[in-house]
């Protein structure tokens, strides 16, 4: 499956390439490059949440946790996890209504097989880096080919939502990777307290994010900063936006 969500995402940069034109330029893309870059942007956040759940899995292997490897985790294959639906088609969804790169977590993993206290701060920060990675794979790619190209637009604006999924996900809130990269190293009370609150923590943040205008503003600021510090254009992330988000 994991092909086959790739191979739409190599569609999608198709259909832009054949429907390059100047008004793309002028915030008024063609339907052909609109229907390119939902796919290619869509497709390539589905391929980034299985590259994000293997970065934990395959990091808790090395570290310990056999079980993953039993349980089919090691694998890019996100039929194998625990729970697609939330873990592939929610965060899907939700990024093509809101614009919102929601986590899917997806791994199972049991700790107590981990040999250290860092290997499991290790295994929380593997997902989010992996978004970090490849947002800079995705930007140095549109420096590599042209950024005069419209398929740059599209590029640039999955490399925006990888910053984003980084900055989400690296928040010491309990349900999000940040947090999990604490939790080994709190006291008992504060990991306690992480697992009663880790059910719903996550459910605030993003109602917060999607109904409190500061909140939201604040977070917007801090990935366009760290969008910016890695390289990335904020023009082309933006002439992708409006690409994507052609029926709004």
């Amino acid at each position: 499956m994991f092909l086959a969500i790739l191979a739409v995402a190599v569609l999608g940069g198709v259909l832009i390439a054949f429907g390059t034109d100047d008004a793309y330029w002028e915030g008024n893309p063609p339907a052909m490059i609109m229907a390119g870059t939902f796919l290619l942007v869509l497709a390539g956040w589905g391929v980034s949440l299985c590259l994000h759940e293997f970065g934990h899995a395959i990091v808790a292997y090395r570290g310990g946790d056999r079980e993953v490897y039993f349980k089919g985790y090691l694998t890019l294959d996100p039929r194998r996890y625990t729970d697609p639906v939330f873990s592939l088609v929610l965060p899907l969804l939700i990024l093509a209504i809101g614009g919102i790169p929601l986590p899917g977590g997806a791994v199972w993993i049991n700790h107590h097989a981990l040999r250290s206290k860092k290997i499991d701060s290790m295994v929380s920060l593997a997902g989010p880096l992996s978004n970090l990675v490849l947002g800079g794979l995705l930007i140095v790619s549109v420096e590599v080919f042209d950024p005069s190209v419209p398929i740059a637009g599209a590029l640039s604006f999955l490399a925006m939502f990888q910053v984003m999924a980084f900055v989400l996900n690296i928040l010491p809130i309990p349900g999000l990777d940040g947090w999990g990269a604490l939790e080994p190293h709190l006291s008992y009370e504060a990991q306690r307290f992480g697992a009663k609150a880790r059910p719903w923590a996550p459910l605030i943040l993003f109602a917060c994010l999607i109904g409190i205008p500061g909140v939201s503003n604040v977070f917007w600021s801090i990935s366009d900063a760290v969008y910016s510090a890695v390289g990335g254009d904020g023009y082309l992330s933006d002439v992708g936006n409006v690409a994507f988000f052609f029926w709004r």
